[in-house]
């Protein structure tokens, strides 16, 4: 794969781009930074993991089950 020039307009920063470069990684960087966001999301909102998913939420659509 040749190697394109780094672009540092945003403007450029579409899906496509993100996947490409995602792409490139090995299954240790992508996963290396799938740890990394999500520390950074608990740094940003630790309450995030006392969030209840089995809770319903009013205007929400609910998962019934059969009789």
């Amino acid at each position: 794969m040749p190697s394109e020039p780094v672009s540092h307009d945003l403007r450029e920063e579409d899906l496509a781009s993100k996947v490409r470069w995602f792409s490139t990684l090995s299954p240790e960087e992508r996963l290396r930074m799938l740890l990394q966001w999500a520390d950074a999301m608990q740094r940003l909102n630790p309450g995030i993991r006392d969030v209840g998913r089995h809770a319903a939420v009013p205007g929400r659509v609910q998962v019934l089950e059969r009789p």
